[in-house]
């Protein structure tokens, strides 16, 4: 009865709104978990048990009360229970894949149910949505059991944060499974950060002076500041949602009057907005869920002493300003749901790689496949991914052939620069707007459909870049473009002995250097593909064949520089050891001004993200 009458006032509520019901229902639940947030933050600090039961019971009202939600119950729970168990009573090596195998294989047989075996019901909470999220956490957790059995010295600095020494029961594992302010639409976190939330030493480093209550000090922080802004931000870009539907929809690109009445300049800025309102329901939902995590605690991530202040973004999914100002594909997807980042990073990429070993074209590979699948099953998921790895690689080319072109010697940038960055900033969003279209759309025709309204414009600069700087004529274009680079100017170093004068390496062995230590320092940094992205060039990666032709070209540089020298015979053994440092020594200072190169850009945007 009681059901029934929540039910009822959902459906009036709904006259008055322009969510569908399902929408509907989810904000419902994000909004209640404030009031029920305030509500676990005053719950003894040690009373572990009950605030384990008061999230499960949040969460249960949720699933049964708001949702109505029988059949997404048990489809949580069979993944839930199968990791538990796995987890718990498989002590093979192979624990964590088969978990991981296990809960993709039920996420793929529900991705695919859905797509094939079932009709569109927009009044139903699709639990697929909440299942992505649970696979997130449960992977995690698999992987921090049996982290917990490895030597330390194995494990990286990230990994030994989050282990679980010792298997939790049932009532916090559900707790964990089921947390109300992220059991619909994440965020995701890991075990180790729940209970240490839970068991309130995540706030062990609060101040005594910045701990709420006057007789009893609360060990959870004050956050009702900025849990308000996150909901205020929510809201603002939920407002926007609802007003961009009178100004732009999908439906108007299938319409014919879409082609016929406006010219092509204005149907690609019409995609780039349109594209954009599809953002909008995710970032007020993100932001209203991590607004509720924060107020509730788990959002606290230290205090800061410098600023006297505490960080609330442990669990941020989503950084709208960065996306929406990205100049380049990359920073944009490292903005967007962040948390599926963290994951596809520490539990996917890195796993795949032997222990020891720096991830390389198989990690990619299959963080590419687990992430495609992850999404859904749908061709439009493709569509999108694919396109998403074939502009990482242009924004690859652009950045390394026509940046340094508006940049001096030293690395500053010419006054010229700023019409670069602008530049940059519209062909990123504009190609945004054309890829995520088949990412909404999700049927193969329709997408193709959208796409053949701007003339597949996106797939021919594609196509004509590629084979520009790809093609038969690659290398002469490459060098037209470095033309205009400016010219670095070598130090030139000291002699220590001047009876040993150092012999400089010539110009073309110099070129031939810098871009062999330039393949070394770069896979120094593994670069991990965001959202399971890489670029193109990734998949053209042959490690062994690579390395082979490196050392064959550093002998050949080898050669040319011994042979310049010829007073050294092949009997002279000082000669040959005094060539040999010389030409290390060289090779050495080229490696530290790239390191440093390395680190001086690291350093500015690090200050650019401050």
């Amino acid at each position: 009865m009681g059901i029934q009458i929540i039910q009822d006032g959902i459906l009036r509520l709904h006259e008055y709104t322009s969510l569908d019901e399902a929408s509907l229902k989810v904000v419902i639940c994000a909004l209640l978990s404030y009031p029920f947030g305030v509500i676990f933050k005053r719950l003894p600090d040690r009373q572990y048990t009950l605030k384990n039961i008061f999230v499960v019971l949040v969460s249960s009202f949720y699933i049964f009360g708001v949702l109505n939600l029988y059949d997404g119950l048990y489809t949580l729970l069979i993944s839930s229970l199968g990791c538990y168990f796995i987890t718990r009573y498989v002590r093979t090596s192979t624990m964590p894949w088969i978990n991981f195998l296990f809960l993709m294989s039920h996420l793929a047989f529900n991705h695919v149910h859905n797509q094939f075996f079932q009709t569109a019901d927009f009044t139903k909470i699709d639990i697929t949505g909440a299942q992505m999220v649970l696979v997130m956490k449960l992977s995690a957790f698999g992987w921090s059991v049996y982290d917990a059995k490895q030597p330390k010295e194995s494990l990286s600095s990230y990994n030994k944060s989050r282990v679980i020494r010792k298997h939790p029961n049932i009532l916090p594992y559900l707790g964990y499974v089921f947390f109300f302010a992220s059991v619909l639409t994440g965020p995701a976190f890991d075990y180790a950060d729940y209970d240490k939330f839970i068991h309130s030493t995540l706030f062990d480093d609060v101040p005594d002076s910045k701990r709420p209550g006057r007789k009893v000090k609360r060990k959870i922080p004050r956050s009702g500041r900025q849990s308000m802004w996150k909901l205020a931000q929510g809201i603002f870009w939920a407002v926007c949602l609802v007003l961009s539907s009178r100004f732009v929809s999908l439906d108007y690109v299938f319409n014919s009057e879409f082609v016929t009445k406006h010219y092509f300049v204005y149907r690609i800025f019409y995609l780039w907005v349109l594209g954009f309102s599809h953002r909008l329901k995710y970032y007020a939902i993100w932001l209203i869920a991590e607004g509720s995590c924060i107020l509730c605690g788990i959002g606290y991530n230290g205090y800061d002493a410098e600023t006297d202040s505490f960080k609330w973004n442990r669990v941020q999914n989503i950084d709208p300003y960065s996306f929406e100002t990205g100049q380049n594909v990359h920073i944009c997807l490292e903005s967007w749901n962040m948390n599926t980042n963290k994951w596809l990073k520490n539990y996917v990429y890195f796993r795949v790689a032997k222990a020891g070993k720096k991830p390389g074209f198989k990690s990619t590979l299959f963080t590419f496949v687990t992430s495609a699948f992850w999404h859904g099953t749908r061709p439009g998921y493709y569509l999108s991914f694919v396109m998403g790895a074939f502009l990482q690689s242009l924004g690859k080319i652009y950045r390394r052939n026509f940046r340094p072109m508006f940049l001096n010697a030293d690395g500053s940038a010419k006054p010229t620069k700023k019409l670069y960055d602008i530049v940059c900033y519209i062909v990123t969003q504009l190609a945004f707007g054309y890829i995520v279209q088949p990412f909404v759309i999700l049927d193969f025709k329709k997408s193709i459909w959208c796409w053949s309204t701007v003339y597949f414009y996106v797939n021919f600069v594609i196509a004509i870049t590629f084979f520009a700087f790809k093609g038969p004529y690659g290398k002469q274009v490459t060098a037209w473009c470095k033309s205009y680079h400016p010219v670095v100017e070598v130090k030139k170093v000291k002699d220590e002995e001047p009876t040993k004068k150092r012999v400089p390496l010539s110009v073309e062995e110099r070129e031939k250097v810098t871009k062999l230590v330039g393949h070394i320092t770069v896979k120094e940094e593994t670069e991990v593909p965001s959202l399971g992205l890489p670029s193109i060039e990734a998949f053209q990666e042959m490690n062994k064949e690579e390395f082979d032709q490196d050392m064959k070209e550093l002998g050949e540089v080898w050669t040319s520089f011994r042979g310049r020298r010829k007073s050294i015979h092949d009997d002279d053994f000082e000669g040959l050891k005094d060539a040999y440092n010389n030409f290390k020594e060289e090779i050495n200072d080229i490696f530290q001004a790239q390191v440093e190169k390395k680190e001086d850009l690291k350093a500015l945007n690090k200050k650019k993200e401050n």
